[in-house]
This record gives structure tokens, sequence and C-alpha cells, in this order.
């Protein structure tokens, strides 16, 4: 208790308010629902938390007992293709000729296992369904491609001095 009555000490000056809210939340309000959740849930209890910069979260939000398993949910890799191929299509790495194919893409495009799986659910055909994978990752990777160059082209335009 000692604990909960220092970092309520320490943090009740730190508050979070969303644009055009008239509302205020602080870090306190936050650890207070946290451990009210805690305490009135029994002993089997799972509350998920995500976030997309876990490095700016408050120690005291992050400290065990209140958060004790961290999962980090990356990008989809040539293992978690495997995975969801083997799950959703029942074919196991390398029986198929387009898995080469598939996992350099996938090594070189920012996508979820969700986007991936999502493709291989599109079919129940192994070929069908590969081969839709394959065309989407091709298609991401030149969206992120033009996307890029835009992002330099408007660069460029700052840069250059008026006249």
């Amino acid at each position: 208790m000692r604990d909960r009555q220092q970092e309520q000490q320490q943090h009740n000056g730190m508050d979070f308010e969303s644009p055009g809210s008239s509302s205020r939340l602080t870090l306190s309000g936050i650890l207070n629902f946290i451990d009210g959740l805690w305490s009135s849930c029994g002993d089997e209890r799972i509350i998920v938390f995500t976030t997309n910069h876990k490095e700016r979260l408050d120690p005291a939000l992050l400290r065990p007992g209140r958060m004790d398993v961290h999962i980090n949910m990356s990008y989809c890799s040539s293992k978690g293709f495997s995975l969801l191929a083997s799950n959703y299509l029942g074919i196991h790495s390398k029986h198929h000729l387009l898995y080469g194919e598939i996992e350099g893409l996938i090594d070189n495009t920012n996508v979820t296992p969700a986007e991936v799986a999502e493709e291989l659910m599109k079919s129940e055909d192994v070929d069908v369904a590969l081969n839709g994978l394959v065309n989407f990752l091709k298609r991401k990777n030149i969206e992120v491609s033009e996307a890029k160059d835009e992002k330099q082209v408007e660069k460029l335009r700052k840069k250059k001095p008026r006249r």
C-alpha cells in the first residue's frame, strides 16, 4: 500500500487530455482504475493493453503486478509465414514452388501476420492462396516505394529556394 501512495503522490500532476475533449485523465486515475480491476476480478484475469510506444509509458504502469507479460507484436517473418501456411493451408516449409519467393518478399515487406492470414484464407486451393499472397506482397512493396518517392519529392520541393 505504501508503494501505491508514493506512486499517487509522484504522478498526481501528470495529466492526459484527448484532443477536443474537456475531460482530464490523470496517470493516478489510470493506476487506480487498473488496480481496481485487479482487486475485483478474483484469481483469474487477463487484461490486454496495447501501445505503439511502450518506451513512452510511465514505469509505474509497467511494473510487475500491473503488467506481468509484455508481448511484442511485430511484422510477420518467414518463420511466422511458415506457421500460418501450415495452419491455414496444411503445407509445410519449402514444399511449394512459391515458398522461397514468399519468404523473400515477407522478409523485405512490413506486413502483419493478420494481413498474411487474410490472404491465405481467401482460397482453400494452395496455389491460388499463395499466388494471391505473392501478388499482395508485391503490391504492398510498390505502394511503400511510391509513398517513399512522394516523400522525397516533397522534401526536395521544400528545400528549393523560391525566387
